[in-house]
């Protein structure tokens, strides 16, 4: 195909990713001009049908949000009730709440890593084909994402949508003979987990870098994931760790995280500090590394990630899949060792009584940073509700890393990309980002106009 210097690419529907979205993409003289990541779904309306609701319903309500991540807005949503109520749920609980945690990171990220990111790299355009080819990575992969809905099962008496979780803490708790099962089948997951990290370590990486600020928790002496503060690691050209890491108060969130509304997209923009960053796997790497679990330190470092011990980074969105994997280690290794050192709480939640007041809390969903704000009468009656997800936060950064990617492949003159080779390049700098949009799939359509 020859090269054409002015073209628009429109992508309808993006395959292998979790929700509805499309790409607008524009090129004027060999230049990138515009770039438009369309999350053309219809509004939710969650945040205003919880306004006028109970403060203990939240968990229930926000869980419908996301089929993938629901443990995420019910673990957020209750610290947040929580903090507004000034309780803090600790010890035993707070573990058992860690633990249905890692339950969904384990899932999770296995789905993403194996049936949706994996074939970009293989070649093959479904997570179908690439079984017909390695069977054993796929099967691997899916015994590894089953142990993580034994997980959520467990503590949270189903998968999708769990249902023992309140504000508090649980309606029932296991015993320690409920937990045995689980720790059997994480073992077994757990070398899973290493020859998965092997597996992606392999795969062949273009060359990119995001180089804005990276967002996430951060809590000193462990890899944050339910508890910490926002921390930002500053905007570096280079990979190798030197920038500095600056943690900001939850309660000051939206005063450095400013949301917008644009006219392509149903989902609200956000920027940091007025810039586009990112939110996610490489971000917690970039400022938690050095807390995984010793396995997945080790996993990192046989990967060619670096020593995160020593503030290694990771800013390929490509080797994204390689930060992944090595966190399902860590989920898995940290799984273990919460089953193994467990012991009943006396209760299975703590009463939380309602007060007039506003809570805010911030957790690591497996996409990244995700943030609640409740404000609620004497009564526990809710009279606001804030709700930041980490794809709506990412869209920017998507947007600039398809820019930057397609721009790339454009400056080689004497390999002029056709519009079947930029469709596939486009798809695979959004799905390194993992986003989650909902939970349906859509093949891609592209349209070109032609100047």
């Amino acid at each position: 195909m020859s090269h054409r210097a002015s073209r628009v690419l429109r992508l309808d529907a993006l395959a292998r990713v979790e929700g509805e979205a499309a790409l607008h993409l524009t090129v004027h003289d060999g230049t990138v001009t515009g770039t438009r990541l369309r999350i053309y779904e219809p509004p939710r309306f969650f945040e205003a049908f919880l306004v006028g609701r109970g403060h203990h319903e939240p968990p229930d309500i926000t869980a419908r949000i996301c089929g993938i991540c629901p443990v995420a807005y019910q673990m957020t949503s209750c610290q947040a009730i929580e903090a507004a109520c000034g309780v803090t749920v600790d010890g035993p609980l707070a573990e058992l709440r860690r633990l249905l945690y890692y339950g969904e990171w384990i899932e999770s990220q296995s789905l993403h890593i194996h049936l949706l990111h994996a074939p970009d790299f293989s070649g093959h355009p479904s997570a179908v084909e690439l079984a017909r080819d390695q069977r054993a990575a796929v099967e691997r992969g899916l015994r590894i994402k089953q142990a993580g809905n034994a997980v959520m099962e467990q503590l949270g008496g189903r998968a999708i949508h769990p249902v023992n979780v309140r504000v508090g803490g649980f309606y029932r708790v296991p015993g320690p003979a409920e937990l045995a099962p689980l720790a059997r089948r994480l073992r077994r997951a757990h070398d899973d987990a290493l020859e998965t990290v092997r597996w992606v370590s392999g795969f062949d990486f273009p060359d990119a870098a995001f180089d804005g600020p990276l967002l996430a928790m951060r809590d000193p002496g462990r890899y944050a994931i339910d508890s910490g503060t926002p921390a930002v690691l500053a905007a570096s050209a280079g990979s190798d760790g030197a920038a500095p890491v600056t943690p900001f108060r939850v309660e000051e969130f939206e005063r450095h995280v400013v949301e917008r509304q644009v006219a392509h997209s149903t989902a609200l923009v956000s920027e940091l500090d007025g810039h586009p960053y990112l939110t996610g796997s490489l971000a917690r790497y970039a400022v938690s590394g050095r807390w995984l679990h010793p396995s997945a330190r080790g996993a990192a470092r046989e990967a060619g990630l670096g020593d995160p011990a020593a503030g290694a980074v990771c800013r390929n969105p490509f080797r994204s899949i390689v930060v992944r994997a090595v966190e399902v280690v860590h989920a898995v290794a940290e799984a273990l060792r919460i089953i193994d050192a467990y012991e009943p709480p006396a209760r299975p939640y703590a009463e939380v009584p309602p007060r007039r007041a506003t809570g805010r809390a911030a957790t690591e969903a497996p996409r990244g940073l995700l943030y609640h704000r409740y404000a609620m009468d004497a009564d526990g009656t809710l009279t606001l509700a804030r709700i930041v997800p980490p794809t709506a936060q990412n869209q920017a950064a998507i947007e600039d890393d398809l820019r930057r990617q397609v721009q790339a492949r454009l400056d080689r003159p004497d390999e002029a990309p056709g519009d079947a080779e930029l469709t596939a390049l486009c798809e695979r700098a959004v799905r390194n980002h993992d986003p989650c949009i909902s939970c349906s799939a859509h093949f891609l359509d592209l349209t070109v106009e032609r100047g």
